[in-house]
């Protein structure tokens, strides 16, 4: 669409990946978008308040990774110039979601470790280089403006200010885990959207260590928890060479140790060696660093009756995950696709279009990340027959994944929102699930390949 053909303006409330994606879709349609945050947002890379998962591991599965270079073709380029390691998320990575590894072959599923924080500043400058953006930190959104038919702008709180009215066309809530959007549509009169909510009783403890370019031959090592064994651990080559390293216990008794001189002892206790071999003589650059992961949270827009015009929701003011699974920056770019393409059909009608595309979105991440953690007996949460079937097939999923790599790469397809998961159901997947799932044998070796990526 022309500068010409451009109208209206749009306002987004919150700067961070879901805002920003947001705005970037929206600047091709709205001759203006003003981005609201209540952050005073930093000028490069760095932690913020807004941002508490910041401080934890992180990086970019392949979707999200796919959806960046489309709206932002090169800036993959630049943040590996920046020290990010651009893998096969296979390949490169050591996968372990039972006691054994899977094994490490190309895959095609090409991801990004690098921190959130330097993510987000990539796409912030990338986002307010275009013409028709602009972004105003500290101020935090309020309320909404609504005429009696359609939303028709925000109330916004400058910091050390007055609250006044932002009139805009579409009013996008990117405002996160913490967001007031029900309580605001209870305001003007709707409904508020149901909501399916479990406490994944699971606390993370990070910290970051000196990372020797070269010595080891993965950039992440994935330790996933499971009801036998509550606790997990991932490290994540990031950018200013170090491991970004998050320990996490699940349930009563389980949480990870702040102290730093039994930090690294965690790690003993996991059924792989290689963390805990890396950590034993890493060199620590800060302390640990604790968080309470709150609930998981779905907000069921797509089925309210009544929905105004003028407003949606993005990323987790639509649904929250546990950022154990690392799906919240790929789910917001994939729902930032979905609302260009409903854009695309009107703005007439754009909230029940859009919601029913990115509840489809939804759905996968959400299955695998409850049923995941509902697979542990001390999690309080309603355990369907589809979840305790889905939670059956995937406990055996993860022990064929340790033995087939046509296996390991179909369930990473789909975790990665690549493939849909009826394709974990196809029947040659699901002859190799049940074969190596129950038939003793070794797990498979790693496979080592001459071109891995260089850590």
């Amino acid at each position: 669409m022309s500068p010409e053909e451009k109208s209206g303006h749009a306002v987004v409330l919150g700067a961070s990946m879901a805002g920003l994606l947001a705005a970037r879709v929206l600047s091709e349609s709205f001759a203006n978008v003003t981005i609201f945050d209540r952050d005073t947002l930093p000028a490069g890379a760095a932690n913020r308040k807004g941002v508490p998962q910041g401080e934890h591991s992180h990086g970019l599965l392949a979707r999200g990774r796919q959806v960046l270079e489309e709206l932002f073709p090169g800036l993959v380029a630049e943040l590996t110039a920046q020290g990010g390691i651009p893998v096969d998320i296979m390949r490169d990575c050591v996968w372990i979601q039972g006691d054994a590894p899977m094994p490490r072959v190309a895959s095609g599923l090409a991801g990004l470790c690098v921190s959130r924080p330097a993510i987000e500043a990539g796409v912030r400058r990338r986002v307010l280089a275009l013409p028709n953006v602009v972004v105003l930190d500290g101020h935090e959104a309020t309320g909404l403006l609504f005429d009696g038919v359609r939303v028709t702008g925000a109330q916004v709180l400058p910091a050390g200010g007055t609250v006044h009215d932002v009139a805009a066309d579409l009013v996008v809530d990117a405002t996160g885990r913490g967001n007031r959007g029900p309580t605001w549509l209870a305001a003007i009169g709707f409904e508020r959207p149901a909501e399916e909510r479990v406490d994944p009783l699971t606390v993370y403890v990070s910290r970051d260590y000196r990372r020797v370019p070269g010595r080891e031959d993965f950039a992440a090592i994935i330790t996933s928890p499971n009801p036998a064994r509550p606790f997990g651990a991932v490290a994540i080559a990031a950018e200013g060479d170090r491991w970004m390293v998050t320990l996490l216990g699940v349930g009563s008794g389980q949480a990870p140790p702040s102290d730093p001189d039994a930090y690294a002892g965690f790690t003993a206790n996991l059924p792989d060696p290689r963390l805990h071999e890396l950590l034993s003589t890493a060199e620590p650059l800060g302390p640990p660093m604790r968080m309470r992961l709150p609930a998981s949270v779905r907000r069921r827009y797509e089925r309210m009756t009544r929905l105004p015009d003028g407003l949606v929701s993005i990323g987790d003011a639509i649904c929250s995950f546990n950022p154990a699974y690392g799906q919240g920056m790929t789910v917001a770019a994939a729902e930032a696709m979905e609302l260009r393409d409903a854009l695309r059909a009107g703005r007439a009608g754009l909230p029940r279009r859009f919601y029913a595309k990115a509840a489809k979105v939804v759905d996968v991440p959400w299955d695998i990340a409850v049923g995941a953690d509902l697979a542990n007996p001390e999690i309080q949460g309603e355990r369907t027959g589809k979840t305790r079937f889905l939670n059956a097939y995937v406990a055996k999923i993860q022990v064929a994944s340790s033995r087939s790599a046509a296996v390991g790469r179909r369930f990473l397809e789909v975790a990665n929102l690549m493939k849909a998961p009826p394709s974990l159901f196809a029947p040659s997947v699901v002859a190799r699930v049940l074969w190596h799932s129950r038939t003793p044998s070794s797990p498979a070796p790693a496979v080592r390949t001459p071109d891995r990526v260089p850590v």
